[in-house]
């Protein structure tokens, strides 16, 4: 099953809701980084939310940059969504592990809480637009409720999760996000305080198939949610040869010369999805010489 995320309010736009499914994004990221459970359900969490918060975006060009780095064994993580579903992302330390805790993935022990999450927006505007709050407990969905509630002033409800199989395979990954408008009545606030309460965790509900609007449904039928628009997400790095040449470009001159003269040649590796580019020394020469014709 294809991953996807909806957009849905409630009448005079009231309570705002999404929800994704994000399994095979997940996995993709485990995949590519060879992570280990504890850390593919923490970067999974934070992959989810980052697609759910940039799908709203108005323009194809828009970019949204998320980190959080909290101390804990994982180390700073990264991830960068548009607004067409494409998601990617990367953490330091992808094979740190933990034990269970509480028979629990221990997600806000390997990620940590003496820190920060960061939300970067680049709008296409002079300068981006950039949000950061310390982070609540490091299980990443208090963590983006508290981001709301203080960057935006927007009460929010944010549940993301990721069940990882015997065999450290995704079995499950997505999440939710609820924000309340400042209209909101007593009998929204009511019908979304009863949904938190009651509902299972969302990772097991989508290991068994149950879909995102059977989610929005299950959660808040009082409410007469309208399903605005359906995104399919994916794990996409664009990284190119033609990026990491201007990466190299950048360096300068006297940087290049240097890598020639003790390495004589250069490796580039996307961080995003593992891709190597090698550049030899005619290369490098060669990119050199469009570094001076640019001067």
């Amino acid at each position: 099953m294809k991953d996807y995320l909806i957009r849905a309010i409630n009448p005079n736009n009231r309570v705002r809701v999404m929800v994704a499914r994000t399994t095979a994004t997940v996995e993709e990221f485990r995949n590519t980084h060879g992570a280990s459970a504890t850390s593919t359900a923490a970067m999974g969490r934070l992959l989810t939310a980052s697609a759910m918060i940039a799908a709203p975006m108005k323009n194809e060009s828009d970019i949204a940059t998320f980190i959080i780095n909290g101390g804990g064994p994982i180390g700073r993580m990264v991830t960068v969504a548009d607004s067409k579903g494409n998601v990617k992302g990367y953490c330091e330390n992808p094979e740190a592990d933990l034990p269970d805790r509480d028979g629990h993935l221990d997600v806000g022990g390997i990620v940590g809480t003496n820190g920060y999450l960061q939300v970067i927006q680049d709008l296409g505007l002079k300068e981006p637009y950039s949000g950061q709050v310390e982070l609540v407990n490091g299980e990443i969905g208090m963590d983006f409720a508290q981001y709301f509630y203080t960057s935006e002033q927007i009460e929010s409800v944010v549940s993301l999760g990721v069940l990882v199989d015997t065999d450290l395979t995704v079995k499950g990954s997505g999440g939710f996000i609820i924000q309340l408008m400042p209209d909101a009545t007593e009998e929204d606030i009511v019908a979304v305080e009863k949904a938190v309460h009651k509902l299972e965790p969302v990772s097991s509900m989508i290991s068994r198939g149950v879909t995102p609007e059977e989610i929005a449904e299950i959660m808040l039928a009082p409410l007469e949610l309208t399903v605005l628009e359906t995104t399919d997400i994916a794990y996409h790095c664009d990284c190119s040869l033609e990026k990491m040449e201007r990466a190299l470009i950048s360096l300068g001159k006297r940087d290049l010369e240097e890598i020639i003269k003790e390495d004589g040649k250069a490796e580039l590796v996307c961080q995003f999805c593992n891709s190597k580019h090698m550049f030899d020394e005619d290369k490098l020469r060669e990119l050199m010489d469009i570094d001076s014709k640019e001067e």
